[in-house]
């Protein structure tokens, strides 16, 4: 069944995106738009920190049961995480498509994105746990030991539970995320984070009755907490009043393919984007693998540092995604430019911020990781080629954030596909094991790879959102 409900714009709620200043100084039209990506991008920063540290929650507890339970917990972790984020990329196009048409005031036009988003979600989710219940033979490949592979399958049987949960939270975000209200999203990970705690405390450990289950029970706590907080989601929206013209069920909608077309031409691009960049980095972890544990554990610290602080500028650079296009939908393409232009001034800011940090203070940020001298001094060298990288991906993950606004991605795909797989990994395997260009760097190689394959990417990002920007300019 589908019914149309006119939305009045009256009782819209455009506090959360205004429209752009077109006059004043430059240096407060830059001020005012920074402090509405600031608006935007907080609570979404916020909820990133939260979903880090459920997984550095459900690690630490695993550990405590046994190093077998953490690394059935870490193994199974790494076989969802690129799954997850290829249907989030494909997801994250609800959010400039409903951003766009909250701008052009096309309300009509928002719910079937949502549903659409909604039937996706619930697709990928059936195929997700499909394939994450039948990965026996890719354990036996795998040559785990008995125990962590029984941990491993135990483990992605529970998580998959919740895995309808966890989509359809990120489909509803599109919706509340696309309106400006990002706080709604950030509130209720961070219940879930508090749900999921206790559970695992729970599950793992077996108290009040419940039996131990060690790296198992982390699974069955995401699931349920998952599962919570999607009900409270719902909940709230159907009470909120912010929410009184988009409830879900006064504006269901049939799949209707054009509607699923124009969310997958924007979100497959994205989608690919980031499970292609997930896949190079466990590459590049397994092609080390040669070279020590040792070497391994520099490396994983030393990217793990710089993959919290990239946190920052991804949520801005979601934030920025929002702003620009509702600015298009807007009709203000020279007000999205200027944001675009703007944006990459703030980025360069927070880029040398951070390798300023990093380079300052090495030492003392690796010596939470490890009490291993050898490790630490592996880290020690490669945090100064991280803090380096930090500059070149801010910048790149600032741009693409801004095309995506300007709904560009097939191009900044393939942008990406040869930076990371044409330059990036193979310039950084001849530098770290052959002589060809210098003599072999170890796994500072593959860090210098990194740097030319993201700078690579910058250069000819800045390049298309240039072309992208002004194309949108003459045909306003």
């Amino acid at each position: 069944m589908e019914t149309e409900q006119k939305i009045s714009p009256q009782v819209i709620d455009e506090t959360h995106q205004p429209v752009a200043l077109e006059k004043g100084s430059l240096l407060k039209r830059y001020q005012t738009e920074w402090k509405t990506i600031a608006q935007l991008g907080i609570p979404i920063l916020i909820a990133q920190l939260a979903q880090i540290t459920n997984g550095v929650i459900d690690t630490l507890m695993a550990g405590r049961a046994s190093a077998d339970d953490l690394t059935g917990v870490a193994i199974g972790t790494s076989l969802w995480i690129p799954i997850f984020l290829f249907v989030l990329g494909v997801l994250n196009a609800q959010q400039p498509l409903i951003s766009g048409f909250n701008g052009a005031k096309q309300y009509h036009r928002i719910m079937p994105i949502a549903w659409h988003g909604i039937f996706f979600a619930l697709f990928a989710a059936v195929t997700s746990m499909l394939i994450l219940n039948n990965l026996n033979p890719l354990l036996i490949l795998l040559q785990l030991d008995t125990r962590p592979a029984q941990i491993t399958s135990g483990y992605l049987f529970a998580f998959s539970w919740g895995i309808p949960a966890i989509l359809l939270i990120i489909a509803l975000r599109g919706l509340t995320d696309g309106l400006g209200h990002t706080r709604i999203i950030m509130v209720f990970t961070l219940i879930s984070v508090s749900i999921n705690t206790p559970l695992n405390y729970i599950f793992i450990f077996g108290k009040l009755g419940m039996p131990a289950m060690g790296g198992i029970g982390c699974g069955w706590a995401t699931a349920i907490s998952n599962w919570v907080s999607l009900m409270a989601l719902l909940l709230y929206l159907h009470r909120a009043s912010a929410f009184k013209q988009f409830r879900l069920w006064s504006h269901r909608i049939r799949l209707q393919k054009v509607h699923m077309m124009e969310l997958l031409r924007l979100g497959i691009p994205i989608g690919f984007t980031i499970f292609v960049e997930a896949i190079m980095f466990s590459v590049i972890a397994l092609l080390l693998a040669p070279l020590g544990s040792t070497i391994i554990a520099g490396h994983q610290i030393a990217l793990n540092i710089v993959s919290v602080l990239f946190m920052v500028p991804l949520s801005l650079g979601m934030a920025l995604t929002l702003r620009i296009s509702f600015l298009i939908g807007a009709g203000q393409p020279e007000c999205a430019s200027l944001v675009a232009r703007s944006s990459i001034f703030m980025a360069l800011t927070i880029a040398l911020s951070f390798a300023l940090l990093l380079m300052n203070n090495r030492e003392f940020i690796t010596g939470f990781y490890s009490s291993e001298p050898e490790v630490l001094d592996t880290a020690v060298k490669l945090l100064w080629f991280g803090a380096i990288f930090q500059i070149a991906d801010v910048l790149q993950v600032n741009i693409i954030s801004a095309l995506r606004g300007f709904k560009d991605t097939r191009i900044p795909m393939i942008i990406m596909l040869l930076s990371f797989w044409v330059i990036g990994v193979p310039l950084g395997y001849i530098l770290t094991f052959t002589d060809w260009l210098l003599p072999a760097m170890g796994a500072a190689g593959f860090w210098i790879g990194l740097i030319a394959g993201l700078s690579h990417a910058a250069f000819w990002l800045l390049i298309r959102l240039i072309r992208v920007s002004r194309k949108e300019k003459s045909m306003i």
